[in-house]
């Protein structure tokens, strides 16, 4: 049994304590009587609740410990916050109000810096989320946020947004079998896709096969954006020559592109 012994913050995990629902109900009641020492019960048999939760950051940088520790804290919030008389299980109010403990805790020690405006929005953002799930044991949504302090929908997602932590393109988000997906596997390129990298070697291959100056009348109007008039001018032709040469430049490309 010791080898298979897991320490956080000293404490042994092997030996948490679980409890029964009808343990949970009792302590509960002895809790709201003002009794401490079944305060501190019901914590350490709700340990196993946070080892659950700061499993989803064990890919971040931060020691477990830590985590483990800030876990800790957002448990006695929910124990201290929790309303019995609602009929909800205890660890489906108290997971999210873990979560949202470990997230400050990362936001707070995130290295990127964040407009002090932006920063009190989101912490806005967060204490009024926090305060409708006590109230109504359920996520608001983006419009009962903005509704409840006064902020346009654009700027609660912006402010929430920049102060997420970043997250490594080959952070692990799924493993079976040894075959593992990575964060960049998700990832859509929509610019660089294979079938515009296709597409771009086959016009520039068309490009190349245009004489020495209908090329370069192309690379000026495409490539630089120049009108007509300009390119007359800087190749000391008429517009309507220039106009004459694009036209046929581009029926020579889309003859070729299409064979």
């Amino acid at each position: 049994m010791a080898l298979n012994k897991v320490e956080i913050c000293g404490v042994n995990t092997s030996t948490l304590p679980v409890l029964k629902q009808e343990e949970k109900e009792e302590l509960f009641k002895r809790i709201k009587a003002g009794d401490n020492e079944a305060r501190e019960l019901y914590i350490k048999g709700n340990l196993r609740l946070v080892l659950s939760v700061i499993r989803r950051f064990q890919n971040s940088s931060e020691n477990p410990d830590d985590l483990f520790q800030i876990g800790c804290i957002g448990l006695i919030k929910a124990i201290d916050n929790f309303d019995t008389t609602l009929q909800v299980k205890f660890s489906t109010y108290a997971v999210p109000m873990i979560i949202g403990e470990i997230r400050r805790y990362l936001r707070d020690n995130n290295s990127i810096r964040v407009s002090r405006s932006l920063r009190d929005i989101a912490y806005k953002t967060i204490y009024t989320r926090e305060n409708y799930m006590r109230q109504h044991l359920k996520e608001p949504t983006i419009a009962e946020i903005s509704q409840e302090i006064g902020i346009d929908k654009e700027m609660i997602v912006y402010a929430m947004d920049a102060i997420q932590s970043p997250v490594s393109l080959f952070e692990p988000v799924y493993s079976e079998g040894g075959d593992t997906l990575y964060v960049m596997d998700q990832i859509s390129d929509k610019k660089n896709r294979e079938e515009h990298w296709i597409e771009d070697i086959s016009l520039r291959d068309a490009i190349s096969r245009l004489g020495e100056r209908e090329r370069h009348i192309i690379d000026l109007r495409f490539y630089e954006g120049k009108t007509q008039m300009e390119v007359a001018e800087e190749i000391g032709i008429s517009q309507a020559q220039v106009s004459r040469l694009e036209k046929n430049a581009l029926r020579c490309m889309r003859n070729y592109l299409r064979n």
